[in-house]
């Protein structure tokens, strides 16, 4: 996703969208220790999509001036 799309959504899609990364980036871990990861890139975006995710929920938490 790119920020201009996560800005668009409410900071519970946002909450919910970091738990559905962060399943399927255990996922790949597994996969990747197993030796069967099919694309091992994967495991970087999907953490550089947690960290963008996480980056504009803090921006739109202080933006709404609420410490949550």
């Amino acid at each position: 996703m790119k920020p201009n799309e996560v800005r668009n959504l409410t900071l519970d899609e946002i909450e919910a969208e970091v738990a559905q990364r962060r399943a399927e980036l255990l996922d790949l871990r597994f996969q990747a220790a197993v030796g069967q990861a099919s694309n091992p890139r994967r495991i970087r975006e999907a953490k550089r999509e947690i960290a963008r995710l996480l980056t504009v929920a803090n921006e739109t938490r202080a933006r709404n001036g609420s410490e949550a």
